[in-house]
């Protein structure tokens, strides 16, 4: 039986994010930089990884209150071995509408055909350059572009939504934003731009790195002419435009300079199981030694819903208060639980 939670900022829980590794085979530096994950680095054992029948258990009690949509993230999710049988259990659980998954995209092109048959919808796949160079740097291990546009293109030949997902970093990559909005204006995919963020525990943002989301719409709009789009739902965390007078869109996360809490209705649950309310949350609460310790359901679900009801994360809108420059500005986010 369904019953909606709500925290105590009146926002609903409708969305469940799902790491099922902490493993990558990417070192991008603003989220798991070489120097940190190295050889030596203790990735969890597979024994303290929540099994896919554990996953499809607390799907379910999510869905009885009120989660609809589930986003499979890592690490990188394909580094989990047979993740199609994942995707299948959880299509199976009622009260799932919607089952998505991002990704780096380089082990996209071998999957793509099994995950939509499991029943996958769609795919978001992080791309921050499409200069070789650029972005071999970028992703910290040499892997080069065209390997990641042909995932991109397996996955759109399988039936699989696809959106590319760009972090932008003056400095860094910032020349590659109209090529980037250029090819995959041509291509037909959704490209979405996301402000940089430090992760630090700083009060402010720190915005030597950060392109405002302002910024990257003139550079594009001078160019190529853009039109708001309404959004599609509540909480969605892009703002949507398209290029004028076609279907074709852009999005923007504006992480930073427009930060999104208010509506946020995403909790993240990690690899070994432990539920977060925010990406930005030092401390999870654990799930996996109460389900294995024999806890059922209700029980669980008692103590998910409690979890929700109680939190007041507003992250990314308290560090915006304490940020020179853009502090006033109206309000119209890892490795470990996948952004």
């Amino acid at each position: 039986m369904e019953k909606q939670v709500f925290d105590s900022q009146k926002r609903p829980l409708r969305d469940l994010r799902i790491s099922v590794t902490d493993k990558c085979n990417f070192r991008c530096q603003y989220c798991m930089p070489a120097e940190i994950f190295g050889p030596d680095y203790p990735f969890l054992p597979q024994h303290k990884l929540l099994s896919f029948e554990e996953i499809t258990r607390l799907t379910g009690i999510f869905t009885s209150l009120g989660v609809e949509k589930i986003r499979i993230t890592g690490g990188e999710p394909l580094m989990r071995r047979n993740l199609a049988d994942l995707i299948r259990m959880i299509r199976q659980v009622d009260g799932v509408r919607d089952i998505a998954m991002t990704t780096n995209g380089s082990l996209l092109a071998r999957h793509a055909e099994e995950l939509k048959a499991a029943g996958l919808d769609r795919v978001t796949v992080s791309l921050d350059s499409l200069d070789d160079e650029r972005f071999g740097r970028i992703n910290g291990r040499g892997y080069r572009v065209e390997q990641i546009l042909e995932g991109i293109e397996a996955a759109a030949a399988a039936g699989l939504g696809v959106k590319i997902n760009m972090v932008v970093q003056r400095g860094v990559n910032d020349q590659d934003i109209l090529p980037m909005a250029r090819y995959f204006r041509e291509k037909g995919h959704i490209l979405r731009f996301i402000e940089f963020m430090d992760v630090g525990n700083s009060n402010g943002w720190k915005l030597d790195q950060v392109v405002p989301s302002r910024e990257i719409i003139r550079m594009i709009h001078a160019e190529m002419p853009l039109e708001p789009v309404n959004p599609n739902y509540y909480g969605e965390v892009a703002s949507r435009y398209r290029y004028a007078g076609t279907e074709q869109e852009i999005g923007l996360i504006s992480s930073v300079t427009q930060a999104f809490c208010s509506t946020c209705t995403r909790a993240r649950l990690s690899a070994e199981g432990r539920m977060y309310n925010c990406l930005f949350a030092s401390e999870g609460e654990d799930l996996r030694d109460p389900l294995r310790a024999g806890m059922s359901d209700e029980e669980l679900r008692e103590k998910i819903s409690a979890i929700w009801t109680r939190r007041d994360d507003r992250y990314s809108e308290e560090r915006l208060k304490h940020t020179p420059g853009i502090s006033q500005r109206t309000k119209v986010e890892m490795s470990h639980i996948g952004g």
